[in-house]
């Protein structure tokens, strides 16, 4: 007699669903804001990016866990929007932004085609995709102490409740850190008499005709697919893989990159398989029998559809705030990231001085030839780790 049969309800993979969306949207959808705008979106724009990969951050776990009867989920690239973050605005603005997302998910959909494609990007070190995504994070992680400079009343309780369920429930210690940012952004709206258009909290798709720049492509398109595909997709697959699950690469691939282009006229970014928030929906807490857990992941892609439609007030929340409140919860969301890039970039130590060039270039943020520093920082850490003996992995 199976689970089901025995009486034992499904309410656990379907909470853990929830909580696994809810976990994923809160803790990150300030980061997604803040790299649209970045890239040079208008707020409405950028609201229509996070409803769109919403949307197909939930259409993508419905179809893949309810057709392979596994637990696969699909998030936005969470490292993604934090690259767009700080790259900031390209050659050709907006538009050249939103054609460089068509490429990406053009070459996601290329890599599950053609598996030598994910064999070229396999060749890239992780010490070096880690030491760039470290260097791109390290500006957004050190807003959470420069905002207490700038707004220590504002900026300062939203540290102090990350610090307390850091300890006391970590996997909450961001979405309560966001709910602490709502409340600080309340009372400032009701302290300044502010009201709310209510037009804002609709929400609504703004299409972008994309346009093609050779800035954007090597700026965003190139850094944004191998930061998608070594800091989410690959990782997203071992993690389900040590759950005991085989994601079908093909098809997984196909799914999210098709997602991705379909989304970029829209606003949206990347969609790509969940890494760290799979194990929500993966592991046994989800549910003691394995075979029962893809409903965690159909759970997991209803829930991202209904918070999409709560995107735009979520995005108004975010263009309502006080200043530097919104980009502390963003880095207090990313140091764990952050910690793991570094952790990983400097691991080997055959690999370190290659690593550190890397990080240094891309926590620089120069730009050269109008190409931002995440390219250059890739150049840099390869060529460092050609030219020295000391790059090279040993076994």
């Amino acid at each position: 007699m199976n689970a089901t049969a025995a009486g034992d309800p499904l309410s656990r993979p379907i909470t853990a669903g929830i909580v696994t969306a809810l976990v994923g949207f809160t803790s990150s959808f300030v980061i997604v804001l803040a790299g649209l705008r970045a890239v040079g979106a208008t707020p409405a724009q950028a609201a229509s990016g996070l409803l769109t990969v919403c949307v197909l951050m939930g259409l993508g776990s419905l179809v893949l866990a309810w057709r392979y009867r596994m637990p696969i989920t699909v998030a936005w690239s969470t490292p993604g929007a934090a690259l767009l973050a700080a790259t900031g605005v390209v050659e050709g603005g907006w538009p050249a932004a939103v054609g460089a997302f068509l490429v990406v998910g053009a070459l996601i959909v290329l890599t599950g085609l053609w598996p030598h494609l994910g064999r070229i990007i396999s060749r890239i070190p992780p010490s070096i995709a880690q030491a760039m995504l470290a260097g791109v994070l390290l500006p957004l992680c050190l807003a959470p102490i420069t905002g207490i400079v700038v707004n220590p009343w504002g900026v300062v309780p939203v540290v102090l409740t990350w610090l307390v369920f850091v300890r006391l429930a970590p996997r909450w210690a961001v979405p309560l850190a966001f709910v602490a940012a709502a409340i600080v952004v309340g009372v400032s709206l009701a302290a300044d008499g502010a009201t709310i258009d209510p037009a804002l909290l609709l929400p609504r798709v703004e299409l972008t005709m994309p346009t093609f720049t050779v800035g954007a492509l090597v700026s965003i398109a190139v850094p944004l697919y191998i930061v998608t595909m070594a800091s989410q997709n690959v990782p997203g697959v071992a993690i389900m893989r040590s759950f005991g699950y085989q994601v079908p690469w093909r098809p997984a691939m196909l799914v999210t990159g098709i997602g991705t282009a379909l989304g970029a006229p829209a606003g949206g970014h990347a969609i790509n398989l969940a890494a760290i928030s799979a194990a929500l929906a993966a592991a046994p807490d989800a549910d003691a029998d394995p075979r029962r857990r893809w409903v965690a992941g159909v759970s997991t892609g209803a829930s991202s559809l209904v918070l999409g439609a709560a995107s735009a007030a979520f995005a108004a929340l975010v263009l309502l705030a006080p200043e530097a409140v919104i980009p502390a919860v963003a880095g207090l969301a990313l140091f764990a990231a952050f910690g793991s890039a570094v952790q990983q970039a400097i691991d080997d130590p055959g690999e370190r001085l290659p690593a550190v060039v890397t990080f240094l270039v891309a926590a620089s943020g120069v730009s050269i030839a109008g190409v931002s520093a995440a390219f250059w920082a890739l150049v840099a850490g390869l060529v460092v780790r050609t030219v020295l003996p000391v790059g090279r992995r040993r076994a």
